[in-house]
């Protein structure tokens, strides 16, 4: 057992200093000169794909970081297996600057595509048995809830590895998905309640 403030200390800061390296490789280059205000407007539209990419990811990781504020387990101290899972998630995190970059810089080129889904679908399938880890902690619809978030997240990382076979180029259109997830909780709840 550890002391739970020490694993919550060390994933946010792991998800402060992910989310921060996203925006590093969002940048105009030191040798650009725009002569006005068009030049400029160009240069920053060329960025598209990677200013998509950089919302999408701080989305995906801003869901996760209130995904692990839920699913932790209650109390003073978490289990050691909890604690493995959790250090194997925020490996996972770090390494999404990294996935982000690919694709935004190479966003027409399919493995860049398959890399960011493979590393979104490991993440999300160890917050999926983190979950288990922690049920004795959540009511069943809040185990219901997380498992409904990660499954959008596997869904929507599966649709873009689709996409990216037909056209690189719009695969992050696939991870819009997780929009969805939202609205999704809300009708299957509904449907159960009836």
């Amino acid at each position: 057992m550890i002391p739970k403030s020490r694993l919550d200390a060390l994933t946010d800061g792991v998800f402060s200093v992910a989310m921060t390296l996203l925006v590093i490789d969002l940048r105009l280059p030191e040798a650009f000169r725009p002569q006005d205000a068009g030049d400029l407007l160009q240069r920053i539209d060329e960025l598209g794909s990677q200013l998509l990419v950089y919302v999408v990811s701080f989305y995906v990781l801003a869901l996760r970081w209130v995904g692990m504020v839920k699913i932790a387990p209650r109390g003073e101290d978490v289990s050691d297996a909890y604690t493995k899972w959790a250090l194997l998630h925020l490996l996972l995190i770090t390494l999404v600057p990294f996935t982000t970059m690919l694709i935004g810089r190479y966003p027409t080129l399919a493995p860049s595509v398959w890399f960011y889904a493979a590393n979104t679908i490991a993440f999300a399938l160890v917050a999926m048995r983190m979950v288990t880890l922690s049920e004795h902690h959540a009511s069943q619809e809040r185990k219901f809830e997380d498992r409904i978030g990660l499954g959008m997240l596997i869904a929507s990382s599966a649709a873009a590895v689709l996409i990216s076979l037909v056209e690189p180029k719009y695969a992050l259109l696939g991870f819009l998905a997780n929009g969805l997830d939202e609205p999704l909780r809300r009708l299957i709840k509904r449907r159960s309640a009836i």
